[in-house]
């Protein structure tokens, strides 16, 4: 069986494209189940799976993690049916436990703003964190995707990116005039001085203090450091500037099906997610703001 693993694994990596977390995790899952299949030393069938999620229950693993094992094995019990080594799939009918699903963290347009002008235009790091969060907030990307980018990516198309989102696929991405002048600053006045600090040159966008390639924990503490300047309760991650991006969009009456193209997102259901968070926020300004609202 865990020869067909590493197959299962091959053909994610190959012809899947998934990413190497997806991988780490998805051989992870499956050899957690195999290993109590072992112990239980009984046929692999809906009984053990079902036995299997009880087990992960009782241990009191969170439903989130649970419905991404039962994926996993979803995903390789399917292959192993089609490659003919076994005759049915043994998670037929089963079902991961019901989440909630959280709203995603999102901060105002006017927290927003002030975010932007934290920090410092007078350095180098300053100019960079500035085009950073711009242009975070501008295009939605992700994380990923933003330390993907090159000099050339922006140089040669400063109104639409290329960017290579999850599985390989492209797409466009548009940027508005605040990220493209703060982004044409960096380059200009920025980028040089923190690229002259190392022997070997690289063409990565974004760059460390020594000149290298910036990295996601370093855009994760700048982003969390400058929303300290501008309020002590709040903490951020880059994709909640994704995540701000899009409920923003919504709330100035974007189609959802353009949201969920600039997000990139394969299903629509997905993008949804938005349309909750800008009622709830509806009602939160409602329920503020309305003479009559609470009596």
């Amino acid at each position: 069986m865990e020869q067909q693993l590493d197959a299962f694994i091959d053909h994610l990596r190959l012809v899947k494209r998934a990413s190497e977390h997806t991988l780490t995790a998805y051989s992870s899952d499956v050899l957690g189940f195999l290993a109590f299949a072992g112990e239980a030393d009984a046929p692999i069938d809906q009984m053990l799976v079902r036995r299997y999620l009880a087990r992960l229950q009782k241990n009191g693993v969170a439903n989130i993690s649970i419905a991404r094992k039962i994926a996993a094995l979803r995903s390789f019990f399917r292959f192993l049916v089609k490659r003919e080594f076994i005759e049915s799939d043994p998670t037929d009918g089963v079902r991961a436990p019901k989440q909630s699903r959280n709203l995603p963290k999102v901060i105002s347009e006017e927290h927003i703003s002030a975010l932007m002008a934290a920090p410092d235009p007078a350095t180098p790091e300053g100019l960079r964190d500035r085009a950073i969060i711009e242009t975070l907030y501008a295009t939605g990307l992700r994380l990923s995707e933003l330390l993907s980018l090159t000099v050339t990516d922006v140089k040669n198309s400063p109104v639409e990116l290329s960017v290579i989102g999850k599985r390989k696929k492209e797409r466009i991405v548009l940027v508005g005039t605040a990220a493209r002048e703060a982004l044409a600053i960096y380059l200009d006045q920025g980028r040089p001085t923190l690229a002259g600090k190392s022997e070997n040159p690289t063409d990565a966008l974004f760059l460390g203090r020594y000149g290298t390639k910036l990295v996601g924990s370093s855009v994760e503490r700048l982003v969390n450091k400058h929303i300290e300047t501008v309020t002590k309760t709040l903490k951020i991650s880059p994709h909640t500037l994704r995540h701000s991006f899009a409920t923003h969009l919504m709330d100035h009456g974007a189609d959802l099906r353009s949201v969920q193209e600039l997000l990139g997102h394969e299903n629509v259901v997905t993008t949804q997610i938005y349309t909750h968070v800008s009622r709830e926020r509806l009602k939160e300004v409602y329920n503020r703001t309305h003479p009559r609202a609470q009596r």
